[in-house]
């Protein structure tokens, strides 16, 4: 545990001393994150912070990783790093949503059929078998998703970094504890990084992520997400570390994302609306308006991820379908409790100006 400790502080001391700089050049670069009517910060905000945390934790990995490990896992870090030259093109030059979307492909698909990442069956969802091909085609849907999903959560100051932090410290604590170390590694080295990011991203944010990072650490937490899934599921019955349900507890670890994007996407469609059309029904937004600060609303955010993590222990030997069930009626209750003081401020508000 002392190694992971002194790789993830390796990884904090880069960025910490790398954002500065980046800041700095940044701004004079005037490569700003402009404010929009979806968007909640005001200011122009230097972006593509992802630049010092892939450095920070490179640097964390070239002193922990071995010259086999490296070639082991080329084609994972090959799509990680063509996932971030998509996020840093989009930074610098926009690109279309579609675009951004289909250039996606690319580092997943290497991802998937170079590397070797994808389902091979459904983990105890149910007792279908399917093919490799089929398996393929659902990681890919999969890692879009989810990875596109975390890059939705970015939108308040600190709210990304800490969800990120905290999915990632989960995932390598548990590889960490099943002695899967060159996945901790990974996990702990992105976890420095990402804190050092955070001390320079909480409210006011000197910088964002930007889709360089939020692309990078969504593409890594899918990648991860895979692993724990087929791991958890083939570990020994008897083995401590072992959670009965693989697919309900990585949803747990991955709550905010997944449960912010299924939420807007049903209220989209409901609307009759395009699931890509950007607007203000994200999570963070409700909080936002029932008058929470940025800092709280982060806060609280951060609190139901911690709550769904202390719940995936307890839980842990239950089937999939009760803890499912669970974290459905949680975040429906959440989703109504905002609907409820949104309604009750804008009742008070109305008798006011009467």
């Amino acid at each position: 545990m002392l190694n992971l400790f002194f790789y993830s502080a390796t990884a904090f001391l880069t960025a910490f001393l790398f954002f500065p700089v980046f800041i700095k050049v940044l701004t004079q670069w005037k490569l700003f994150d402009s404010p929009g009517r979806h968007k909640i910060h005001s200011e122009f905000t230097p972006s593509m912070g992802g630049l010092a945390i892939l450095l920070g934790a490179l640097v964390a990995l070239m002193l922990g990783f071995s010259f086999a490990e490296w070639v082991t896992y080329r084609y994972f870090f090959i799509a990680l790093a063509l996932m971030f030259t998509i996020g840093l093109r989009d930074d610098i030059l926009a690109l279309t949503p579609r675009q951004k979307l289909y250039s996606q492909f690319l580092p997943i698909l290497i991802l998937v059929i170079l590397d070797r990442t994808f389902f091979h069956s459904t983990y105890g969802l149910a007792t279908v078998q399917f093919p490799v091909w089929v398996g393929m085609g659902i990681t890919i849907a999969v890692v879009v998703v989810l990875t596109n999903a975390y890059n939705l959560v970015d939108g308040l100051d600190g709210l990304a970094g800490t969800i990120g932090l905290l999915i990632l410290a989960s995932y390598g604590t548990w590889f960490f504890l099943i002695d899967e170390t060159t996945l901790s590694l990974i996990a702990f080295c992105f976890v420095g990084a990402l804190a050092a990011f955070l001390y320079f991203n909480w409210q006011p944010s000197r910088i964002f992520m930007g889709d360089t990072g939020a692309l990078l650490i969504g593409l890594l937490i899918s990648y991860l997400t895979i692993k724990f899934i087929h791991i958890n599921f083939h570990l020994p019955e008897d083995n401590d570390y072992k959670f009965k349900a693989s697919v309900a507890t990585a949803v747990y670890v991955l709550i905010v994302p997944v449960f912010d994007t299924l939420r807007v996407i049903i209220l989209r469609l409901r609307q009759l609306q395009s699931p890509f059309k950007a607007d203000r029904n994200h999570l963070h937004h409700q909080f936002i308006n029932i008058g929470f600060s940025h800092a709280r609303a982060v806060v609280a955010i951060a609190s139901i991820n911690l709550i769904f993590l202390f719940l995936a222990l307890l839980l842990r030997n239950l089937g999939n379908g009760w803890i499912l069930a669970i974290a459905l009626l949680i975040c429906l209750s959440i989703n109504f409790t905002l609907k409820f003081a949104q309604a009750k401020m804008a009742h008070g508000r109305q008798d006011k100006s009467n």
